[in-house]
């Protein structure tokens, strides 16, 4: 006979969760303001369940990797589907690549900046080292390692 595993009934405070997930009270209304969070009300205290507490977590880990709320919202609405959560998770997954995508991009334009600005750094400190060379010893930053070759040195580290 199979049992239905279900969770307590536990609610959490607004500062319980903020405490929690180290974001303000204020972040909180803001996603109640925009429909993603739905908290019970006792008198003007807001009473967050279990799924509210999941609900955060998912806006939260959303926000922290990029996507936006409107992208965040798409997924949370999947979540009474009634399919075992496979649209959702689906819906997710094209996300999630997405952004991968966009922050590949991302990296790439910044290491190639990063190139740029280190080349720069070189033709300057070759210039001034011609007519000035006291001008370089107090103001120069200690190295820092080249983009691709920190690339290359976690590459190594995660196989």
């Amino acid at each position: 006979m199979p049992m239905e595993l279900r969770r307590p009934e536990r609610t959490f405070t607004i500062r319980q969760l903020c405490v929690e997930f180290a974001c303000t009270a204020r972040a909180l209304r803001f996603y109640e303001d925009k429909g993603l969070l739905a908290p019970a009300r006792q008198g003007l205290n807001r009473i967050y369940s279990y799924r509210d507490r999941a609900r955060l977590k998912l806006i939260l880990r959303g926000k922290r990797v990029g996507l936006a709320l409107a992208e965040i919202r798409e997924i949370l609405e999947l979540y009474d589907k009634h399919d075992g959560g496979a649209t959702q998770n689906a819906l997710a997954l094209a996300k999630f690549r997405q952004r991968i995508v966009a922050l590949e991009r991302q990296r790439e334009d910044v290491d190639h900046s990063i190139d740029e600005l280190r080349d720069a750094c070189a033709r300057l400190e070759a210039q001034l080292a011609a007519v000035r060379p006291d001008l370089l010893t107090a103001a120069a930053p200690p190295a820092v390692e080249p983009a691709a070759a920190a690339r290359e040195r976690f590459r190594a580290l995660a196989h």
